[in-house]
């Protein structure tokens, strides 16, 4: 009897442990369940039917039959046998002893998983037959909780726990069981797309598409130029990788010189009609400077970062400096830091390291060398603009950069 005791007990906990696949769960309408079982009951103390010195239970087995009004609403006929010991009546060892019950089931249908569980309760009798004239029957009351796990559409593993509440004589005993269920028969489930866009609700990151538009596979519109702006809503398809847009996904031209921003080298200048965005210069001529001609500079910065860093490297504190002697010989001047990353990382997570890195050159600008905030902008791009090549560690190491150009006029003297 031990041994069917401990047999039971693995059982029941390798239940509880759990298994690592299962099916789609489904405890559909107008299916009849047929659910075999084997477990364990533990008698109140003071009735004497199992070892005093064993706090196994004692074994169980039995069967049930159900139909399922609805996927939630179901009722359940129940039988168990229980193979109790004692020494009370006559000296028998022995005592057959039968449980049934009727019994409502609730289940709670988890969204997508293979698990279902439910909870129970109803009225029953339970049967003491020793063969002998104290044969007893008492009624009961029960109500529980368990778990279906659903390996087909037709198939589940169950585990049971049942609080059982004998009448005449007041009693307090517990079945637990672990078995398995087969569905016959019953409406099985129609998957829904409520928005049309042949992706199942189930499955629709993006319910409520308008009907007619394109979607990926988790239901949601496309946006093929990844500006955030969906296809159908984007009235400037194909903007490049990276360039902010406005509500209708265009370029922003932000000084409304009909030169987008992202090829405007002077946004805040308006400058219709030219080729860079930038004003044209015009300087007056004096004669004391007839012999005297402009001659166009470019100051370029470049400064490089270790891998997922955005801490500026004292090393290219002389090479910062030179972009700040010039900023402060041309007060006129403005310029802006530009951030970049390699292709590691996500999309979101680069934009803000490119960004950071931006900011932390501009505050060197700032603070090591007396630099106007207003004068220096910073802008990430995260890794959209790569130069190298992102396959080989040398060209990683190349695009984690921040760079910046200025342009400026000196005279020169004949």
């Amino acid at each position: 009897m031990k041994r069917k005791k401990l047999g039971v007990f693995i059982i029941l906990l390798l239940f509880f442990l759990g298994v690592s696949f299962g099916f789609a769960a489904d405890s559909r309408k107008g299916a009849i369940s047929i659910s075999p079982s084997i477990g364990g009951y533990n008698f109140e103390g003071n009735q004497d039917f199992q070892d005093d010195d064993s706090f196994m239970p004692t074994f169980a087995a039995g069967v049930g039959l159900g139909y399922n009004f609805t996927d939630r609403w179901s009722a359940e006929g129940l039988f168990n046998y229980i193979n109790a010991e004692s020494d009370k009546f006559h000296g028998l060892a022995d005592i057959d002893t039968y449980l049934y019950r009727l019994n409502a089931l609730y289940h709670f249908p988890l969204k997508g998983g293979p698990f279902v569980p439910f909870i129970s309760a109803g009225l029953g009798v339970i049967n003491f037959d020793v063969k002998t004239p104290d044969s007893d029957t008492d009624f009961l009351l029960n109500y529980g909780a368990g778990v279906k796990y659903f390996f087909t559409d037709n198939i589940a593993l169950r585990g049971d726990v049942a609080h059982i509440v004998t009448l005449n004589p007041n009693h307090n005993n517990l079945l637990y069981t672990i078995g398995v269920t087969y569905l016959v028969g019953g409406e099985k489930a129609i998957p829904k797309d409520s928005d049309g866009d042949g992706v199942m609700d189930d499955n629709d990151a993006c319910p409520g598409t308008p009907a007619g538009v394109a979607v990926d596979a988790s239901g949601c519109p496309l946006d093929s130029d990844k500006d955030g702006v969906y296809d159908y809503l984007d009235k400037c398809p194909g903007t490049p990788l990276g360039v902010v847009v406005d509500k209708n996904g265009c370029p922003l031209d932000s000084d409304g010189d009909g030169i987008l921003d992202y090829l405007d080298k002077c946004p805040d200048k308006p400058a219709p009609g030219t080729v860079d965005g930038c004003p044209e210069l015009v300087e007056e001529v004096k004669e004391e400077a007839a012999a005297a001609i402009l001659e166009t500079k470019r100051m370029k910065l470049n400064v490089e970062f270790d891998y997922d860093k955005a801490d500026v490297k004292t090393k290219y504190h002389d090479e910062i400096g030179k972009l700040a002697d010039v900023l402060k010989k041309y007060p006129e001047i403005s310029v802006t830091v530009e951030g970049h990353t390699d292709n590691r990382g996500t999309d979101k997570y680069n934009q803000v390291l490119s960004q950071k890195r931006a900011d932390n050159v501009r505050k060197y600008l700032i603070e090591k060398f007396g630099i106007e905030g207003a004068r220096v902008k910073a802008k990430g791009y995260g890794e959209s603009r790569p130069i190298a090549d992102n396959a080989t560690d040398a060209g990683k190491q190349i695009n984690r950069r921040v760079e910046a150009e200025i342009e400026y006029q000196v005279e020169v003297t004949q």
